[in-house]
C-alpha cells in the first residue's frame, strides 16, 4: 500500500523564508519588474491553489529589452579570452554549491519534486554541469588544414550569438544546467524564458549568474509562453532558441525559428520502451534488486512520472511477467507519496490542476480498456492528506496491447503499463512502434542480447541494466519527434552553440616580399 505523509501539518509552511514575495526579472544585469508593471501567481503544486510568490507577467516590449541587452553584451563576452568565460563559470558554480539547499528545498516548493530523491541531485548535477563546461571552454577550436606553402587554410568556432532557452516546469534547473554553461562558455549570451508553472528557481539562478557576468549576458524572463515565447521564438535578434517541452509545442517554436531561418534545438517527448529480457531474474537474489531497483529509477515514479525519459512502456518476457509484476508492484507499491519538503517523501505532487486531470484521463481510460487491469494505483487520492494537493500515486496497468492508446501517448504521470513479449523481433518492432524516439532501456545479463538490441531500438538514449539520470559529458537528444540537436556534451556544446567559419589566406612566397 502506497504510504501518505500529512500536508498541512508539516512545519515547513511556516517557515518565513517561503513567504508570499514578489520575484523580478533579470534584464541587463539587474532586477527589474515587467514594464507592463502586471504580476502573476505562483502556485504550489502540494496545497491547491496556494500562492506562493508573484512574478512579473512579462511582454513583448520585456522580451525585446532583453534581446537587446543581450545583443550589446555579445561583442565583448565572445571577445573574452576563455579562460575568462571558464572563470566565470567556475565562480558561477562554487556559488551554486554553496547554496544548493536554498536551490532544493526552493525546486521542491516550486515544482512539487520530492526533495530528497529530486530537488538535491537535480542541484548537484546542475553545480556538476557548470564545472564540466567550464572546464571544457578552451575546446571551442577549429582546425588548420593542409594546403601547400602558398596556402594557409583554418576553421574558427565562433558562437552564435544571443541564445533563447525555453525551459519546461518539470525539472527547471537541470535542463537550465544542459543549456546555459555550454552557450555562455562558447561565447554566447542567453536570454532564459522560465516556465509558467515553476520559474523561481531560474529567477534564483539569475540572480547569482548575474553576480558573476558582466551585464546582459545572461537575462531571465517570466509570463505565458504564449506571450514571451512566441516573442523570442520569432525575434530577428535571437540566433537561436533551444527549447525543451512538449512535441505540440516544440513543433509550434520550431515553425518560428525555422520561418526565419533561425537556429534551433528542440528537446521533446517520449514513450520510452523498458525491455526486460528473462535471464535478469535470479531467484530472489541481488540481481532481483538491481532489477527493481533499475525499473523504479527508469520508471521516473520519483519524479511522479513527469519526466521525456520515463520508461513508460514495460515489455517483460512472457516467462518471468507475473513474477516481474508482482516484484515491481510490491516496490511502487512501498513508495512515500506527500509533501515534497519532507525527507521521508518518494513521490512528490504533480505540477498543476490541468495536468493532475489529464493523468486522471488517462487512468480513466486504462480501466475502461477491455483486459487492462491497474493492479496498482489506478485513480487519484480520493480521500486523506493527499487531496490537499495536486497528488497522484503510483500505477501499473497489465493486460495492455501495443496499439492501445494509453501505451502509445505520451501521459506525464506516474503510470506504467506492461506488454508481454516472447521473441526479440517482436519486443524491437514494439519498441520501435512509435512516432517517439528520445530514451529506451534494455535488462539482459546477456551480452549479445543487451547490445545487439540496443542497436537496434530507435532512441537517442539507450541505458542497459541501469535507469539512472543523465551523466556529465554524455551526448542527449532524441530521435523522430522527440527533437533534434545534442545536449549536455563536447559534441553538444559544438554542434549546437558554435558556428564554423573558413578562412583561406593566399601566402606570398619567401622572398617575393619587399
Amino acid at each position: 500500500m502506497t504510504t501518505e505523509t500529512p500536508i498541512s501539518s508539516n512545519p515547513e509552511w511556516s517557515n518565513p523564508v517561503w513567504s508570499v514575495r514578489d520575484h523580478p526579472m533579470w534584464i541587463d544585469g539587474v532586477p527589474v519588474p515587467s514594464r507592463s508593471g502586471q504580476w502573476r501567481d505562483v502556485h504550489n503544486p502540494a496545497r491547491r491553489e496556494t500562492v506562493i510568490a508573484r512574478v512579473p507577467a512579462g511582454t513583448v516590449e520585456d522580451a525585446d529589452h532583453a534581446v537587446t541587452a543581450a545583443r550589446a553584451a555579445f561583442p565583448a563576452w565572445r571577445a573574452l579570452h576563455f579562460t575568462g568565460r571558464a572563470k566565470a563559470l567556475w565562480a558561477i558554480a562554487d556559488e551554486l554549491e554553496q547554496r544548493a539547499e536554498e536551490f532544493s528545498r526552493l525546486t521542491a516548493l516550486d515544482t512539487g519534486n520530492a526533495l530528497r530523491t529530486q530537488a538535491r541531485p537535480e542541484t548537484v548535477s546542475m553545480v556538476a554541469m557548470f564545472r564540466y563546461f567550464a572546464g571544457i571552454a578552451g575546446e571551442v577550436k577549429g582546425t588548420t588544414l593542409p594546403a601547400g606553402d602558398d596556402q594557409l587554410q583554418y576553421t574558427r568556432l565562433e558562437p552564435l550569438g544571443v541564445v533563447a532557452a525555453i525551459l519546461p516546469w518539470n525539472s527547471p534547473l537541470l535542463i537550465a544546467a544542459f543549456k546555459v554553461p555550454a552557450a555562455l562558455a562558447a561565447g554566447n549570451t542567453v536570454i532564459l524564458k522560465a516556465a509558467d508553472d515553476a520559474p523561481l528557481t531560474i529567477l534564483l539562478l539569475a540572480e547569482v549568474c548575474n553576480k558573476h557576468l558582466p551585464a546582459g549576458v545572461l537575462n531571465a524572463l517570466t509570463g505565458r509562453g504564449a506571450v514571451v515565447g512566441d516573442a523570442l521564438a520569432t525575434h530577428p535578434g535571437v540566433d537561436k532558441v533551444s527549447f525543451t517541452g512538449s512535441t505540440e509545442v516544440g513543433r509550434q517554436v520550431g515553425a518560428q525559428a525555422g520561418g526565419r531561418l533561425a537556429h534551433m534545438s528542440l528537446e521533446l517527448g517520449g514513450k520510452n520502451p523498458s525491455i526486460v529480457f528473462p535471464d535478469v531474474l535470479d531467484g530472489g537474489g541481488e540481481s532481483d534488486v538491481e532489477l527493481m531497483n533499475g525499473l523504479l529509477l527508469a520508471s521516473r515514479f520519483t519524479r511522479q512520472g513527469q519526466s521525456c525519459t520515463a520508461g513508460s512502456r514495460l515489455y517483460l518476457h512472457e516467462d518471468i511477467f507475473d513474477e516481474v509484476v508482482s516484484r515491481l508492484t510490491q516496490k511502487l507499491g512501498a513508495l512515500t507519496v506527500g509533501d515534497p519538503l519532507d525527507e521521508a517523501t518518494d513521490m512528490g505532487a504533480i505540477i498543476n490542476a490541468r495536468q493532475h486531470a489529464q493523468i486522471s484521463g488517462f487512468l480513466d481510460e486504462g480501466r475502461a480498456t477491455e483486459g487492462m487491469k491497474a493492479v496498482l494505483g489506478g485513480d487519484a487520492p480520493q480521500s486523506g492528506p493527499l487531496t490537499e494537493g495536486y497528488y497522484h500515486v503510483p500505477t501499473l496497468f497489465t493486460g495492455g496491447k501495443n496499439e492501445f492508446h494509453i501505451a502509445r501517448e505520451e501521459i506525464f504521470g506516474p503510470v506504467l503499463v506492461a506488454i508481454p513479449w516472447r521473441e526479440v523481433d517482436q519486443v524491437v518492432s514494439m519498441a520501435n512502434d512509435t512516432h517517439y524516439g528520445l530514451a529506451a532501456y534494455v535488462w539482459s545479463h546477456n551480452l549479445d542480447d543487451a547490445l545487439n538490441t540496443a542497436h537496434r531500438v530507435d532512441a537517442g538514449w539507450v541505458q542497459v541494466n541501469q535507469g539512472g539520470g543523465q551523466m556529465v559529458g554524455q551526448s542527449y537528444g532524441g530521435y523522430k519527434q522527440s527533437g533534434m540537436g545534442r545536449e549536455v556534451s563536447l559534441e553538444g556544446m559544438l554542434e549546437g552553440f558554435t558556428q564554423t567559419k573558413q578562412i583561406n589566406v593566399k601566402l606570398r612566397p619567401s622572398g617575393t616580399r619587399g
